[in-house]
Formats: structure tokens, C-alpha cells, sequence
């Protein structure tokens, strides 16, 4: 087809993947070819944290992070614990990533996962295949819709899909590739289901896991140390309390074939931009929603704001970008509608917070954010230089669960978050410097619960003084 001068963009989000699930980033037992392969072609960032929730389901306000460039707390129409209606509708002051395509001129296609409203699919998508408004189902009986040109999507015209949910998605992204004869750019949105649970890949992916062989996290434990506030959500009543060794190496195990099978997959996407001789002029673009425990810190969900349920893959390759560069520095969620447009011509919006990574990745800077700022319900809170991490802990005055703690690690020396240095007086001037960012970012971006002390009354008390604000 005819060129127009921009490039494609593939834009892949994984659901519940973890950051440290890339046998071509460091972890020896996950098998992701297509994945280390696009990183090799590619940049890749380490330390990519999304920034939060307001409802247990994180995948809704996280997915709408990314669609907005904005925070947690100004990506939704609303910020109230587990109001849906203003939780699934996206910030309708803010241009969406696949509306500022849209209104580029290219061509915007959707299929698989979209748990936002669906208002805000229609200002985005000029078509679309094998569609899911929703948030999980059983993998092999996923309801979806074919495209609605008139964006009702009323529920009598949904079907089950009828296959496992990531070849559904997988074909309907491949179909549009190989049919696709338009002489502009298309912007290509495919949302997987997995690895959410159930997980439960095909055999033969499975069978490339023996549980005996998953070795498990240093920070594995029976039960979390303290009530966090969410331990009787969902997701940690998906095995038993305490955890045990064998449990947690099979839910690993599952995890990982359920990403091995999506790798394969994403494969064929590559595969068919190769065949249309369409590859060199893709940018491809793979992240996730949030990540997720699976037995660390004694923990199975993502309702907690450790590494492993914050920190998501990051991967870009294509046009404009160096091969084979790993970036350690703080990113965010919210950097990837700003760079996407950066590296594709096309104005950002006024309405978007990131930052581009451009800068960073051509060398023209060695920092893009000082902190970033996480949310959790009113129950915790987080601020990370990328170094240094601090996490609050609430308890609300009306109800009987949560702690008023706070937890001070030092990732550098500890990424598995083991240490809790808030009681060490030789970290008292990293744990002021963190409670000061906390605050500051509390205030800026009006956080509902931020009118709490920063530092709780046991620690306000005890080695650090009375400083509270």
C-alpha cells in the first residue's frame, strides 16, 4: 500500500502481566521468544509503574490511564470508592490515545479487552472485531460483539466467541492486518484477557511447566505480615490461607503458560505485519494493566501497591527507536500516549499528564519523572523515586480492617521489598524526603483521602519526632 509518511502503531496490553515475566529481561523461567525478540528490535523499560485505583478491580482505571495520559485519580469521570458508572467512564474532558489517532487520520481498529465505557470506544475506534466489554469470563466462552458502526452494541447482537479468548483476539488482529489496503496509517488496539484467571492455556503450553521446577519468589510468605486492608478481597481468596510452597508453584506455573501462549500469539501478529511488509514501518507497543502476587509478600491479587502488583512490562520497538536498550530510569503508564504521538508526528493532547520518553530514549535527558504517585482505595498510598519506595497504610476511621503504618524500602538494595527501613534512624532524612513528595503529590492532584497524616501517630511519635506535615 502507499505510504503516507507515519507509521503504524500496534498497541498490545496484556492483563495482569507482571513486569518481571520476560525470559530476555531477567527471568531464566518463562519461555517469551516473540517478546525477548521485539525487545532485542527494540527499547524496553524496567521500572514502569502504573499509578493506582479506587476500586479492586484495577484494570478499569488503569486502562483508562493509559487511553488518558492522565493519573488514576483524573483518568475516570469520577473519584468515589467503587462508584462503576463514574469509574468505567473515562475523563470526558480528556482526548483518548486512540482518538487523537483517530483525528490523525489514521485508521483506528479494536478487538479484545475494553472494561471502560462504551462512549469512550466509540470516540476511539473507526472499527473493530471480536470486541469484550467486560472484565473477565471463562477463556473459551468469552461474550463478544462484531464492530457497531452505530455504537450501541445492544446485548441481543452478543455472541460467545466460541475459542480461546487470545486466539480470538489474535485473529481478528491478524484478519485486519492482511485485509487492510487503506494508503494511511492504522492505529491497532488489541487488549488480551490473559494471563487473568482462570488460567487455563492450552496443554501443550502448559505442559512446558512442571510445578516442581518453579522456584519460589524470595519474598514468598505464608500470610501478608499485617491486615493491608484488602485481605478478603477476591483475588486473595483464590487459594488458602496460609499460602503453601506447592500451591503457590502451580498458580506460578499456570501464570506462566498463559503468557508463553500469548507470546506464541503475538507472534503471528508480527508474522502478518511481515507478510504485508508492514513491519518496518510498525511501531509495536507491548504493556499490561498491573501486575499481580501470586504468594508474594503472601499475597495472590494486585490490591496492594508492592512492585509485583504495580510495576508492568514496557516494550516498544519499530521506526524511530535504537535497538536492544534497556532503560532503568522511573517511567510511568502514563508516558505512553505522549511518546507514542512523539514518535508518530502527531500533536499531543493539552489534556494528557506523561511525559514522552522520547527525550530519554534518544539521550536527550536522564530523568523523566522525580516521583511517581500511587493510589489504592483510601487504604494505601505510594511514592517511588525509582530508588527509594514508601508505602502508606490507612485505617478508616469507620471501619474495623486496615493499618495506620507506614513501609520504607530500598529497592536498589532490596527490589524484593523485604526490608522495611521506617524505623531505621539512618534512613530518616530518605523516609522525610518521600513523606514531603507524598504530600506534595497528594495536594496536587486533590487526592480525597490526603487530608491524613502523611506519617501515622506510631511513627509521628517515635525516632522521626512529631513531624506530621
Amino acid at each position: 500500500m502507499e505510504r503516507t509518511g507515519k507509521p503504524n502503531i500496534v498497541l498490545i496490553v496484556a492483563d495482569d502481566q507482571r513486569f518481571d515475566t520476560i525470559h530476555a529481561l531477567g527471568n531464566a523461567e518463562i519461555r517469551t521468544p516473540t517478546l525477548d525478540a521485539l525487545a532485542e528490535r527494540g527499547v524496553a523499560f524496567r521500572s514502569t509503574y502504573i499509578t493506582g485505583s479506587i476500586t479492586p478491580a484495577i484494570c478499569v482505571p488503569s486502562r483508562s490511564c493509559i487511553h488518558t495520559g492522565r493519573h488514576a485519580l483524573r483518568a475516570s469521570r469520577g473519584r468515589h470508592l467503587n462508584i462503576w458508572p463514574d469509574l468505567m467512564t473515562m475523563n470526558p474532558d480528556a482526548t483518548l490515545l486512540p482518538q487523537a489517532f483517530r483525528e490523525a487520520g489514521y485508521r483506528t481498529f479494536a478487538t479484545g479487552k475494553w472494561h471502560n465505557d462504551k462512549a469512550g470506544f466509540v470516540r476511539s475506534f473507526s472499527d473493530g472485531g471480536d470486541i469484550f466489554f467486560g472484565g473477565m469470563s471463562e477463556h473459551d466462552k468469552v461474550p463478544v460483539y462484531d464492530f457497531d458502526p452505530s455504537g450501541e452494541y445492544r446485548k441481543e447482537n452478543r455472541r460467545i466467541g466460541g475459542r480461546f479468548s487470545t486466539d480470538l483476539f489474535t485473529d481478528a488482529a491478524v484478519r485486519f492486518i492482511r485485509h487492510y489496503s487503506e494508503n494511511r496509517p492504522f492505529f491497532l488496539y488489541l487488549a488480551y484477557t490473559a494471563p487473568h484467571d482462570p488460567r487455563t492455556a492450552p496443554a501443550e503450553f502448559r505442559a512446558l511447566y512442571r510445578d516442581e521446577e518453579i522456584p519460589l519468589p524470595p519474598n514468598f510468605m505464608g500470610r501478608h505480615p499485617f491486615d493491608n486492608g484488602e485481605m478478603n478481597v477476591r483475588d486473595e481468596l483464590l487459594d488458602a490461607f496460609p499460602r503453601q510452597p506447592d500451591a503457590v508453584r502451580r498458580h506460578i506455573a499456570d501464570y506462566y503458560a498463559m503468557i508463553t501462549h500469548m507470546d506464541a500469539r503475538i507472534g503471528d501478529v508480527v508474522e502478518a505485519l511481515r507478510e504485508r511488509g508492514e513491519l518496518d514501518n510498525t511501531i509495536i507497543v507491548f504493556t499490561a494493566d498491573h501486575g499481580l502476587a501470586l504468594g508474594r509478600h503472601g499475597l495472590m491479587g494486585k490490591q496492594n501497591l508492592y512492585d509485583h502488583s504495580i510495576r508492568i512490562p514496557l516494550i516498544m520497538a519499530g521506526p524511530g527507536l535504537p535497538h536492544g536498550r534497556v532503560f532503568g530510569e522511573l517511567t510511568c503508564q502514563t508516558d505512553i500516549f505522549p511518546t507514542l504521538c512523539d514518535l508518530a508526528g502527531v500533536p499531543v493532547p493539552e489534556s494528557v499528564e506523561g511525559k514522552s520518553l522520547v527525550p530519554l530514549i534518544r539521550g536527550e535527558t536522564g530523568r523523566v519523572h522525580d516521583y511517581v504517585f500511587a493510589v489504592y482505595k483510601d487504604l494505601q498510598r505510594m511514592v517511588t523515586d525509582g530508588e527509594w519506595k514508601l508505602i502508606r497504610y490507612y485505617r478508616p476511621e469507620e471501619h474495623n480492617y486496615g493499618t495506620d503504618r507506614i513501609q520504607l524500602f530500598h529497592l536498589k538494595d532490596d527490589p524484593w521489598e523485604i526490608a522495611d527501613l521506617s524505623e531505621d534512624p539512618q534512613c530518616g532524612e530518605q523516609l522525610r524526603r518521600l513523606c514531603e513528595a507524598l504530600k506534595t503529590e497528594q495536594t496536587r492532584l486533590q487526592d480525597p483521602w490526603g487530608y491524613r497524616p502523611v506519617l501515622p501517630p506510631k511513627t509521628a511519635g517515635g525516632i522521626w519526632g512529631n513531624w506530621t506535615d
